[in-house]
């Protein structure tokens, strides 16, 4: 059950949500706007470092209320829960992987929010393929030189910090290794914005690497962990997407269902015809049964084991749902829902991107097939 603290952090997100979140996605969205001082807001709040210990300046949360907390910013505006996952995910090198002098150096600031992180491991020829990346770092005096291409980089050009997995050995995955740099650092060059379908409010970039200088001590581990680092926190970014998902589904659920009381056809409320009943009943099932698969993958990370069929699972079967669900709200509204008037067109963008982030479906089908064998 959850405890009173965990009450109160997810009472504390909602009021966030509602207050700061839901009035503005809308208008940030139709701008492309990031709302960094919102992050800087959820930082204050104690929500950007919850499954971190609270030694480190974290909230000592379970990966479970974490994700409840990512599914309740999700539900009223989508970036600002996968920035929040986004930058979760790029503080846990530092914590699973780094020194004791990197943990107490750097985890205060970045839980905080005075610090947003990025990560770079896809590059154009290189994207499921992790091993296949070509971005090299060599090392010259005291420091690592790194040139190459980063692609689909979240937070690009907004993010105060990247973690650069690169290939400092041979080829495979044992060659790479992750570095952490400073957004400042000469040579490191976010691109134009990637032209999306969806999220239009989080900047996704390509970030070049021109002869970028990053100290050695700013290594992550040892020299070719990288693909292990990232491996890591993997598991935990498919359950933060699930989450995501859920959210997203759960808003379009709700907007549909009270659509469907207000609008009358035929001198009754559409909710009362069949064919509408029966879709919301299947879209609130489909909700549900998301819900509880991330929820349980989460269950079993907090016991200490192994999830991550589990969480390729979870993954595949809530981005799925959430697509599914998002457009049967558009049908629920009919024309209005493909109009820009109302949001279930965005949500509706805004979930295919959830299928492809993290590990494409298709990625997290060979995932669980390989457990069976």
């Amino acid at each position: 059950m959850p405890t009173d603290d965990a009450r109160q952090l997810l009472d504390l997100a909602t009021d966030i949500a509602d207050a700061e979140l839901a009035p503005r996605a809308a208008e940030f969205e139709e701008r492309a706007e990031y709302p960094r001082d919102l992050l800087r807001t959820l930082g204050r709040a104690g929500l950007l470092g919850l499954p971190y210990p609270e030694e480190y300046g974290g909230g000592g949360q379970s990966l479970e209320v974490y994700l409840n907390v990512l599914e309740v910013l999700a539900s009223r505006w989508l970036c600002v829960a996968q920035s929040v996952h986004i930058h979760t995910l790029a503080c846990h090198p530092v914590y699973s992987t780094g020194s004791d002098v990197q943990r107490r150096e750097l985890l205060p600031d970045m839980l905080g929010g005075e610090l947003l992180g990025a990560n770079c491991i896809s590059e154009p020829g290189a994207g499921s393929d992790v091993a296949a990346m070509t971005t090299r770092a060599v090392v010259d005096d005291g420091h690592y030189v790194v040139d190459g291409i980063k692609a689909w980089v979240s937070h690009a050009g907004v993010a105060d910090f990247y973690n650069v997995y690169c290939r400092t050995g041979g080829s495979g995955p044992s060659g790479i290794s992750c570095l952490l740099a400073s957004a400042d650092t000469p040579g490191i060059q976010p691109q134009a914005p990637e032209r999306k379908m969806g999220i239009s409010a989080s900047p996704t970039a390509q970030v070049v690497f021109d002869g970028a200088s990053i100290p050695r001590d700013r290594l992550i581990g040892r020299p070719g962990r990288g693909f292990l680092v990232a491996m890591r926190a993997m598991d935990i970014g498919r359950l933060g997407i699930g989450a995501c998902a859920v959210g997203l589904g759960q808003a379009a659920l709700d907007y549909a269902i009270e659509y469907a009381k207000k609008r009358e056809q035929f001198g009754n409320s559409i909710i009362s015809f069949q064919g509408i009943g029966f879709l919301l009943a299947d879209m609130a099932t489909q909700v549900a049964a998301a819900r509880a698969l991330v929820l349980s993958a989460a269950r079993l990370g907090d016991a200490g084991e192994r999830f991550s069929t589990e969480a390729a699972k979870a993954k595949l079967f809530a981005t799925d749902m959430a697509m599914r669900v998002t457009t049967d709200a558009v049908q629920v509204l009919g024309g209005y829902g493909y109009s820009r008037d109302f949001p279930v067109e965005r949500w509706m963008r805004e979930a295919k991107l959830l299928q492809i982030v993290e590990g494409t479906n298709q990625i997290q089908r060979v995932v669980i097939a390989r457990s069976m064998s």
